[in-house]
């Protein structure tokens, strides 16, 4: 039977206190609303609906998917409303699934359960929690489901019901239509609440069935910044022991930063307080040392991170030796036994094989060979303000310190540069290029005296 999913996404998140929508507040540096999406899309669902309001436009430009539906909700008259406003684009035939856009954490083995569930009957997500306060609780009479109660409606002895209404819930369409054409906004809100098609079930003698929620965070709503920042931890908590799981060493669970995927081989190391974004690949026997950030990138095998290194979109060899303290920008690849120390940055530049820049240098738009040495305070000047340009450096070639090669140049196989020269021609292979003004010592000569009246 074909399954469609309404997502509703249209509320303010005025407790965010921000211009943001509610839905696009980030989790891990993705919008809430996309770990929703991503789960409806594994569903493979033959419509997928966004009901959208306050800040629509910027909630659909990021989400620019063809097998997205859209519907405005113009007014926010409650989550019934919400669904009726995407009823229009839901078929008679099948089911419908309905999730928030602000519950992003949703476990795809529960929703399955529950689905099946909702073949036939109306069946809702449900969860026992210690302290079911500001939820809407769960009224059983022998073991049946009788109505869902908002706690603002609670009496007494419903607060103490523990079974909470997760708000999640999944329908025969043509039930569906039906109750929703049937609600009615008579409470103290005003509003059409989507929890009333509970009653017009059991109205119609049909069983409403319920599915449990293996976990908290899987049903939790996101409604401020603190929630925000506790949802992070969980995530960052579980995706840390994800990587466990897989063999990997993170020193500390509770001190780690996974902002995209990261696919670890053997034996990895991961260090207090580090930053993963986007797609990282760390191959096996990697160690990645304290507060390193990497960012789209490939740690080939054996290969260490030294720390507060910073590596973005680059491809890093086996057998490496990054930082402490540098900085691999985008388009750099290193191929094995390279040494990158501190304080050296690293643009769009290929570094051949046991090749070392040990420290405080710049190197870029560059093509370095194998076994060479850079020393010191190296600068590779590849912009003439204007343009930039391409700077060539053959095997076996010695850098010395505070060289300065101004691009575009080429140094030849072999070649040493002596300490402290401005490079502005290509470099002979083999021969030592030195480009500085000769040194000049001034005998006799008498250092200045501070003016005593000053």
């Amino acid at each position: 039977m074909s399954l469609s999913i309404v997502i509703l996404a249209a509320g303010k998140g005025t407790r965010m206190r921000s211009d943001l929508p509610k839905v696009l507040q980030p989790l891990a540096h993705k919008p809430l609303l996309g770990y929703v999406i991503d789960a409806s899309m594994s569903f493979k669902p033959k419509e997928l609906v966004v009901v959208y309001g306050y800040g629509g436009d910027l909630v659909k430009k990021t989400f620019p998917s063809p097998h997205i539906q859209w519907v405005e909700q113009k007014e926010q008259l409650g989550t019934g409303h919400a669904v009726q406003q995407a009823a229009p684009l839901i078929k008679d035939e099948g089911n419908t699934l309905i999730l928030y856009g602000d519950v992003p954490l949703i476990d795809q083995k529960t929703i399955e359960r529950l689905v099946i569930k909702g073949q036939k009957n109306l069946a809702v997500l449900t969860y026992s929690k210690k302290d079911p306060k500001g939820y809407g609780r769960i009224v059983r009479k022998d073991d049946r489901i009788q109505k869902i109660v908002e706690e603002k409606d609670c009496d007494e002895s419903q607060k103490n019901i523990k079974e909470i209404n997760t708000g999640i819930m999944c329908a025969p369409n043509h039930l569906l239509k039906n109750w929703l054409k049937r609600l009615t906004n008579q409470n103290v809100q005003k509003e059409y609440y989507l929890t009333d098609i509970v009653g017009l079930s059991i109205e119609d003698n049909i069983e409403v069935l319920s599915e449990s929620a293996d976990n908290e965070v899987s049903i939790t709503g996101i409604n401020s910044k603190s929630e925000l920042a506790n949802m992070e931890r969980d995530y960052q908590l579980m995706t840390a022991k994800t990587l466990m799981d897989q063999g990997v060493t993170i020193i500390d669970p509770s001190r780690i930063d996974i902002r995209g995927e990261v696919t670890a081989g053997k034996d990895v190391t991961i260090d207090v307080g580090c930053i993963f974004e986007g797609k990282v690949v760390l191959g096996n026997h990697v160690k990645v040392a304290a507060y390193s950030h990497i960012k789209d990138s490939i740690i080939g095998d054996h290969s260490s991170i030294e720390p507060y290194s910073h590596i973005d979109e680059s491809k890093v060899g086996s057998h490496c030796r990054i930082g402490p303290f540098a900085r691999l920008r985008p388009g750099t690849k290193l191929q094995s036994h390279v040494h990158i120390g501190n304080f050296v940055e690293i643009k769009n530049s290929e570094i051949n094989d046991h090749t070392n820049i040990n420290h405080l240098s710049y190197v870029g738009d560059s093509l370095v060979g194998k076994s060479v040495n850079i020393g010191a305070g190296t600068i590779t000047c590849n912009y003439d303000g204007a343009n930039k340009h391409p700077t060539t450096i053959e095997d076996d070639v010695f850098i010395g310190s505070n060289t300065a090669l101004v691009a575009p140049v080429k140094i030849g196989k072999g070649a040493t540069i002596g300490a402290g020269s401005t490079i502005t021609k290509d470099a002979p292979p083999g021969d030592l290029t030195v480009a500085r003004s000769k040194q000049t010592s001034i005998s006799g000569w008498t250092k200045p005296t501070k003016n005593k009246e000053t």
